[in-house]
This record gives C-alpha cells, sequence and structure tokens, in this order.
C-alpha cells in the first residue's frame, strides 16, 4: 500500500514538473520556431543558386584554371618550331712575339724578337628553326674585321713605296670577310614526318579537350549537388512546419485535458501522457530548425558567398516548389542521350587517341638514327666591308657538302620496353571506354528506375497520409464522446506526422531523382539554358 501511495506522489510531481515547464508563462530561453540572434532573410530561386554556384563556386575555379593551364601547354608544344634568332659580336686582340718570320708580315730572318699584334672584330648572326617534317634549318651569316697592327696594305707595290713595310704586307690589312652558310640537317627514319614531329602538340591538344570535359563534368557535379543540396533546404522548411503543426495539435491537445481533469471528468495520467507528447514534439521542432541551419550552410558553401559573409546568420528561403508530375521518360533515349553527352565517353575518346599517338611515337622511336646532313655557303675577302658583301654574295667563293649519319643502340632495349609499355596503356585505354560505357548505362538504367519508384512513393504516401488524417479525426471524435483515450489520439497524431513527412521526403526524393537523371544524362545545363563557351 505504501509503494502504492509512493508512485502516485510522484507520479503527481513529475505532473506538476512538466505542467510548469509546459505552462504559458514559462521561458525556455528561446521560443520555438524563433532564433535566438538577429538574421537577415533572403529568397533564392534554384536557378539562382545554379548561376552563383557556377560564377563563384570553387571547385569551378579551380577547375576552369586547370583547363586554360592545358591550352598553354599546346602553345609551348608549337614553340618548339619557333624560329630562333642569336646574335654575337666579339672583339679580340692578340699580341704574341715572333720566332721566325711569318708571311705577309716580316721578310728573311729576324734580328730582333717581334710583335705580331692581330685585332679582330667579328659578329655572328644565326637563324635556326626546327621543321614541321623533323629536320633543323641552320642560316649564319659572319662578317668581320681584321688587322694586323704594324703593316700597311701595299696591294701589290714594291716595297720601297712610301708607306709600305720593308718587310711586306698581306693584300688587305685592314681585312673585311663575309661567310654565308646555309645548313640542313634532316632525319630519313627515327623522328621524321610530320606525324610523329606533331605527336606531342596533338598529345597537348587532347589535354586540353580532356581537360575541358573535366570542367563541365565538375560544373554538372557542382550543379547537381546544389540541386540536391536546394531540395534539401526545401525539405527542412516544410518538415520543420509538419513538426510545428504536430506540436500545436499535442499542445491543444494537453490544454483540452488539463480542463477536462481540473472539471473532474479525466484523469491525470490522460493529461501526464498529453504533457509528454508535448515535450516530445518540442524536441522534433528543435532538430528541424538545426536541420535547417545545416542544409542552408551546405548551400551557402556551395555558393562560395565569402567568408565574411558566411560568418553571418542567413536564413534562405527558398522560392521553387518541388513538382509532382511525372515527366516522360524513354529509357533507351535516356541511355543514348547519356553516351552521347557524358563527358566521361569524350575523355575515354580522347585518351585512347592520345594512347595511339604514344604508340605509333614509340614505334618510331625503335628505327634506326639516319639523318642527312647538307651544307652550302658562300665567302668574301675585301677592303671594306661592302667590298666584302660585293665579293660575298658574288658566288666565286664557295662551297658545299652532303653527307649521311648513322647510329643504332645495340640491342635498343629501352625504345622497345617503352614501346610495349604504350601498347598496354592502349589496350586499357579501349578497355576503360568499354567500362565507361557500360558504367554510364547501368548508371541511367538505375536513375530511370529512381524516378519511377519515388514518383510511385508520392501516390502511396499521399494516400496514406489522407487515411491518417481520416483516423486521426475519427480518433478524435471517439474521444470526445469517451469512446477512445488520449494515448490513442496521441498515437494518431504521431502517425498523421510520420504520414506528412514520408509525403514530404518522397516528394523531395522525386525532384531529387529528377536531378540525379539529368546528371546522368548530363543534360543538368539544358534544364537552366545554359551553355558552357
Amino acid at each position: 500500500m505504501g509503494t502504492r501511495i509512493q508512485r502516485w506522489w510522484r507520479t503527481c510531481s513529475y505532473a506538476v514538473g512538466i505542467g510548469l515547464l509546459l505552462s504559458p508563462g514559462h521561458s525556455w530561453g528561446l521560443e520555438i520556431g524563433k532564433t535566438p540572434r538577429a538574421e537577415r532573410q533572403e529568397t533564392i530561386s534554384l536557378a539562382d543558386a545554379a548561376l552563383q554556384a557556377l560564377k563563384y563556386n570553387l571547385d569551378i575555379s579551380i577547375s576552369r584554371q586547370t583547363k586554360e593551364s592545358r591550352l598553354a601547354d599546346i602553345t609551348v608544344e608549337e614553340a618548339k618550331f619557333d624560329p630562333t634568332l642569336s646574335v654575337n659580336g666579339q672583339y679580340n686582340r692578340t699580341a704574341t712575339p715572333l720566332n721566325r718570320p711569318v708571311f705577309g708580315f716580316s721578310q728573311g730572318p729576324l734580328n730582333d724578337i717581334r710583335i705580331f699584334d692581330q685585332r679582330n672584330h667579328s659578329v655572328t648572326l644565326d637563324a635556326t628553326t626546327n621543321l614541321p617534317t623533323g629536320g633543323n634549318v641552320d642560316l649564319n651569316y659572319s662578317p668581320a674585321r681584321n688587322n694586323v697592327s704594324g703593316t700597311q696594305g701595299c696591294f701589290g707595290q714594291s716595297p720601297s713605296t712610301p708607306g709600305c713595310s720593308s718587310f711586306g704586307s698581306f693584300l688587305f690589312n685592314p681585312s673585311y670577310t663575309g661567310g654565308l652558310s646555309l645548313t640542313l640537317t634532316h632525319p630519313l627514319l627515327r623522328n621524321a614526318g610530320i606525324d610523329i614531329t606533331k605527336t606531342f602538340i596533338r598529345v597537348a591538344q587532347n589535354n586540353a579537350v580532356v581537360e575541358e570535359h573535366v570542367f563541365r563534368d565538375r560544373v554538372l557535379n557542382v550543379l547537381a549537388t546544389v540541386e540536391q543540396t536546394y531540395w534539401e533546404v526545401v525539405f527542412a522548411n516544410e518538415n520543420l512546419k509538419v513538426a510545428e503543426a504536430a506540436l500545436k495539435a499535442a499542445q491543444e491537445l494537453l490544454a483540452s485535458n488539463r480542463a477536462k481533469a481540473k472539471a473532474g471528468i479525466m484523469s491525470i495520467v490522460d493529461v501526464l501522457q498529453a504533457e509528454a507528447a508535448v515535450a516530445s514534439r518540442v524536441e522534433q521542432v528543435l532538430v528541424a530548425e538545426k536541420t535547417i541551419r545545416d542544409q542552408e550552410d551546405q548551400l551557402r558553401r556551395l555558393l562560395n558567398p565569402g567568408e565574411e559573409d558566411l560568418r553571418q546568420d542567413v536564413h534562405l528561403i527558398p522560392l521553387d516548389q518541388p513538382v509532382v508530375a511525372l515527366e516522360p521518360l524513354s529509357l533507351q533515349e535516356a541511355i543514348d542521350t547519356a553516351i552521347e553527352q557524358r563527358p566521361e565517353i569524350v575523355q575515354a575518346k580522347k585518351n585512347m587517341e592520345t594512347s595511339d599517338l604514344n604508340t605509333k611515337f614509340a614505334k618510331n622511336q625503335i628505327l634506326p638514327n639516319l639523318s642527312f646532313q647538307g651544307t652550302m655557303g658562300m665567302a668574301g675577302l675585301g677592303r671594306d666591308y661592302g667590298d666584302s658583301v660585293n665579293r660575298n654574295f658574288s658566288g666565286d667563293f664557295y662551297n658545299y657538302g652532303a653527307g649521311l649519319v648513322l647510329s643504332y643502340p645495340l640491342g635498343n632495349r629501352s625504345a622497345w620496353s617503352t614501346y610495349n609499355k604504350r601498347q598496354l596503356e592502349e589496350k586499357n585505354a579501349e578497355a576503360s571506354l568499354v567500362n565507361v560505357r557500360q558504367l554510364i548505362i547501368v548508371g541511367v538504367r538505375e536513375a530511370v528506375r529512381r524516378v519511377q519508384t519515388d514518383f510511385k512513393r508520392i501516390e502511396t504516401t499521399r494516400s496514406a497520409r489522407i487515411m491518417a488524417e481520416k483516423q486521426l479525426q475519427a480518433e478524435q471524435e471517439r474521444l470526445k464522446v469517451g469512446l477512445s483515450t488520449t494515448r490513442f489520439v496521441l498515437d494518431f497524431q504521431r502517425d498523421l506526422a510520420t504520414a506528412q513527412g514520408n509525403e514530404l521526403r518522397a516528394t523531395v526524393d522525386y525532384n531529387k531523382s529528377l536531378s540525379n537523371l539529368a546528371r546522368h544524362k548530363a543534360t543538368t545545363l539544358d534544364r537552366y539554358n545554359l551553355q558552357l563557351n
């Protein structure tokens, strides 16, 4: 008996405590549905979120810069065929002692050490370029002025002529020389041909195309993530409304039970059950509010508003409502669209093309290195620069030559190993394309099934929600006439809230499935009438 009295006393104390907590005059520290800090509200549509992500998302910015760097690689490879111009100017003076006669400077035996003083001014102009066929052309022009101090030009006159050295002289002193030469070096086997020399340009171009589609793939991923997160924000806001409606219904039932208990027509147990239900609904509202903040932060992170703005409290109000109409679907059409537009297909094809280029280049490197070398040139000598140029281009003094150079490493194991490796890479690239196509087909099939299933879920959850509303209404009528209990009404209220949440979840999942299908078909940009330039 004493135990029963203690239990009854604890129950009454618990009821009084909960009643005080849930009474209108009690302060919880914050109001349900209100935020404790000042925040601004911003409305946002799905299209605005998509455009803002395209402009400011960090992942897209990084991928865009990587794509542009691939374009620079093409220029680097093409620049290998740009001509190179070099200029080299020198002045040299050499004063050496003479120990024996030197033609043009001394005649007969020397009685004393003489100084042989030479001065040379030279300029070398050189232009070279690589040919698309694999060869190299070099054009060289090198005029020079040579002077031997202590002699004067006599030009065939007698040594007794005033101004002429008794030791003889050079024909021209100072003398001007000029040399013009053209040299061609061209491979005949290894590294010969336009297809071989432009291999790395084409590889760089393929890499740029691949990176362009990597960028497009990143854009599609970001847009799909924005859509998925946006619909989660919509769900969180609508789910809060469901939780608040459930809390309001529980509070109304609690108020009714308190009035009946005060009138003596209802037991304290019914009041306790209602109070416990209200406390549970309050928790659900708090969790729903936290979920809204979490999803809003995730969406704002994708939009990259800036660190200072990200620190602020901003409540996003989504404008778009989820669609509930079934879009026409054709599995085979969806698969064909995905095969045609998915960036992974283009990437795999370009990788195959690159592997084929590398294989052909590696096969060429197996050949012996046989090169043709040819040169031709003209020379000139004169008393001044103009005279030297005239004689240089007169054609009286010329040279030419040609030859072949052959080299081949014994065994050539490095080239053969590289060729075998490139063949394996080419097979892997082919297998990767097949694998990508299979993954796309399976992914599209699953995405189509998900859309169809989620749409059916909308219909079934809607029916379940309607039945839950009718059951709750009927049970409330039974409670009014004393044929039901508070516990049954609370159970039906909970079932209705669950059914409403399930319908809302099915509706949002259907919209997320449509976004997922568009991502698998690579038509997300088409939904916004956008094109990537």
